[in-house]
């Protein structure tokens, strides 16, 4: 196979592993159903073109009818090519609107120099897209966010905001009013990565703004990309872990009724094993090498 070949060939693989993925996602979490218009919002980065691409492939063989609509807030940055998402959407052939609001200017009189501008920028940009979803007719939301997204919230808000909290492949939006939705939920970044790279998509620099970049995310992400290097799998355990919460082996009280527990005389294979040690799946090598654990007397 020479090198043309073998390219195609991965090229292949991994559009078939992509579209798997986000069907599988669409009809676990029952993301996408008979009627709805998706309102797919476009960055101009990486893992939006990657949505955009496999939903309308999808679209194409999907059992029930669906539309697609592309949404780019334009919020004149400085230097944004404005013309880039609009040609590459005409040439897709597929429905878009680029809604124009000047929030960078807004965010700069409300913000200090030096600070970070993404709290302030992403409240505006909500509200803006909700307008703009309504005033398109769209019941659904689609959001951008991959697997490796989902762990840097779950580990951030664990690290810094005290929670075992994730980011949900579906929900409500915070007005009530539309189905938020996150096919990308079991993608990896990688795959992204390397798709928009097999696609050529016209990739918009995501620091226009000139803020500052969110130095605990990167922190995290950072974290999980040598755990990935290091140790492969364990993205993947993690993640898994995710999807297996046991409440009554955690700590809150609003989800398991530890007060009221009472014996039953009945086997149950959650019970606590007292006088036994946990036991976990052998990992190859160290898998704490260089980290400080502390451990009980």
């Amino acid at each position: 196979m020479n090198s043309h070949d073998k390219q195609a060939f991965e090229a292949n693989k991994l559009e078939k592993r992509l579209c798997r993925q986000v069907g599988q996602a669409i009809g676990d979490f029952n993301m996408i159903e008979k009627g709805d218009r998706v309102m797919v919002c476009m960055s101009g980065g990486k893992d939006s073109y990657g949505l955009l691409d496999i939903l309308m492939k999808l679209r194409q063989r999907a059992p029930v009818p669906f539309e697609l609509v592309a949404v780019n807030l334009d919020q004149k940055q400085p230097g944004f090519p404005e013309e880039v998402l609009p040609a590459y959407l005409t040439q897709a052939g597929v429905p878009f609107h680029i809604e124009a609001q000047d929030t960078y200017s807004i965010v700069k009189a409300k913000i200090p120099e030096g600070k970070t501008t993404c709290s302030l920028c992403s409240r505006l940009r909500r509200g803006i897209l909700y307008s703009v979803a309504r005033r398109l007719g769209c019941n659904k939301i689609a959001l951008g966010h991959h697997r490796d997204d989902m762990l840097q919230t779950f580990f951030l808000n664990m690290f810094f905001g005290g929670k075992l909290k994730g980011m949900p492949p579906k929900l409500t939006s915070d007005n009530g009013e539309f189905i938020v939705v996150r096919p990308l939920a079991y993608v990896a970044e990688n795959d992204l990565i390397r798709w928009a790279e097999h696609r050529q998509f016209p990739i918009i620099p995501c620091n226009l703004c000139g803020s500052q970049e969110n130095m605990q995310r990167k922190m995290v992400g950072q974290m999980l990309r040598e755990w990935d290097k290091k140790y492969p799998g364990r993205l993947e355990t993690m993640f898994t872990a995710l999807q297996n919460a046991v409440p009554s082996h955690l700590m809150d009280a609003s989800l398991f009724d530890f007060k009221n527990l009472k014996t039953t005389g009945v086997a149950d294979e959650n019970g606590d094993i007292v006088f036994d040690e946990e036991t976990f799946p052998e990992t190859v090598g160290k898998p704490f090498a260089g980290v400080p654990l502390v451990m009980g007397q």
